[in-house]
């Protein structure tokens, strides 16, 4: 399992508006290959947005990055600051002390 965090700050839109375009957006992550989850991340007070993927392969968050949804989110004027990391997970820690975790990762991807 890989995760995925990606951060940006709002550029001319507020809270309200962003989270209403996420939830617009939200159903053409449900069919990225290899996605296990999204959870969408909101941190008005500190004009932090973002989300945190997990994904079943480093390859399957490389294609999404490499892609067209992350492309649109790049050229997005509203996001400002967007930055992406890819970190390798260590299965035998996180198993230990994640409840259901492993068994999510195991799990077919939402596609």
């Amino acid at each position: 399992m890989v995760v995925q965090i990606v951060q940006f700050q709002l550029a001319g839109i507020g809270p309200l508006e962003y989270e209403a375009a996420a939830e617009r957006i939200a159903p053409a992550f449900a069919h990225l290959p290899g996605l296990i989850a999204k959870a969408w991340l909101a941190d008005p007070d500190e004009d932090t947005y973002g989300g945190v993927y997990l994904w079943t392969s480093r390859a399957a968050a490389e294609a999404y990055t490499d892609g067209e949804l992350f492309a649109a989110a790049r050229r997005n004027p509203a996001f400002a600051n967007l930055r992406s990391s890819i970190l390798d997970t260590l299965a035998a820690p996180t198993a230990l002390t994640t409840r259901g975790l492993a068994e999510l990762s195991a799990a077919e991807p939402l596609a």
